[in-house]
């Protein structure tokens, strides 16, 4: 049914949230789970450190996938991690496409009204125009505190 199952990850505590269900999702079906990370380039993220330039988000990027694609090796879930830059939305929109992804699991903050209004949602637009299922985990009240 799911062989290429997507986690998208910003490192935040709604996304890790989200990573026991990816994890149990690709163990149920043998699936490859995909680990993205996007450094969003529509916000300023560079800096300049000795004539050369270093991506902070980038390597945060980097840190995230790895801990999530080492735990999923733990587990023995087939795991494949990746950090890419651009929108997020978008970059998450075109490698569900080129990637062929079955599934995504996508964490959300559940924000309600003017909050979710102000601030938009990735998890949101993701859910409203995936040709694909999408489980969204909702962070709970104790893992934000």
């Amino acid at each position: 049914m799911y062989d290429d199952i997507l986690l998208p990850t910003d490192g935040s505590d709604a996304a890790d949230a989200a990573v026991d269900n990816a994890l149990s999702l690709a163990a149920k079906y043998d699936a490859t789970l995909h680990v993205l990370y996007v450094a969003d380039t529509t916000e300023y993220s560079t800096v300049t450190f000795e004539d050369s330039v270093v991506d902070p988000l980038q390597r945060e990027g980097e840190d995230v996938v790895d801990g999530v694609v080492e735990r999923a090796d733990a587990e023995g879930v087939a795991a494949k991690g990746v950090v890419m830059q651009g929108g997020v939305f978008e970059t998450i929109k075109d490698y569900v496409a080129d990637e062929g992804i079955d599934a995504i699991v996508m964490g959300t903050h559940g924000r309600r009204g003017l909050g979710r209004a102000l601030l938009g949602s990735v998890t949101e637009r993701v859910v409203r125009t995936s040709d694909v299922p999408v489980l969204t985990v909702r962070q709970t009240d104790t893992e934000a505190e």
